[in-house]
């Protein structure tokens, strides 16, 4: 169900005080700042350092469009994953986790989240990966698939390899798949 909102009476959905909103900086209140997007803000927040590094990595993992203030329960599944990525972009020798990260996305953005994922392994991170799209599964550079089947029928590594190998050689239903796609 569609959440029930209502507007505040006393900052008529501003979310400040008239004091807040008063204060300014480079001639911009609280409440337009964060209506800026990260690309936006990227921008007018050039002399900071630190702000240009955090907004730079949420550019880079592709949510220069997200405004500042967006709250978090708005975004995609895969949006969240990208702005929990985004804390530990310039970090080495991690292990990343993601489920699904490219469920909803264009395929461009599907592009944008692989380039972002071989980022974090040519820094020296391993990345492992959730996913049914075969767009991505064609990119890894190890697979394995768990069946045979889903629920109860599962649970079970029918096959670990390569990409071209599961398509050259398994016999699995992804590998049916994969083989159709390339």
């Amino acid at each position: 169900m569609d959440p029930v909102t209502t507007v505040c009476e006393a900052c008529e959905g501003k979310r400040y005080s008239e004091e807040a909103l008063s204060y300014r900086y480079q001639g911009k209140n609280i409440m337009e700042i964060l209506d800026m997007s990260a690309g936006e803000a990227y921008e007018f927040f050039k002399d900071n350092r630190k702000l240009r590094k955090a907004l730079g990595a949420m550019i880079e993992v592709g949510l220069p469009y997200l405004s500042l203030g967006q709250p978090l329960s708005t975004l995609s599944g895969g949006e969240r994953q990208r702005v929990k990525l985004a804390k530990f972009l310039d970090k080495k020798g991690n292990i990343y986790v993601l489920d699904e990260p490219t469920t909803g996305l264009h395929a461009s953005d599907v592009k944008k989240v692989m380039e972002l994922l071989d980022s974090l392994v040519d820094r020296g991170n391993t990345v492992i990966v959730i996913e049914h799209n075969l767009d991505v599964m064609k990119q890894a550079d190890w697979l394995i698939d768990v069946g045979p089947d889903g629920g109860t029928a599962g649970g079970e590594i029918v096959f670990a390899g390569t990409p071209k190998d599961m398509a050259e050689h398994s016999h699995t239903i992804t590998a049916e798949y994969l083989r159709k796609s390339m």
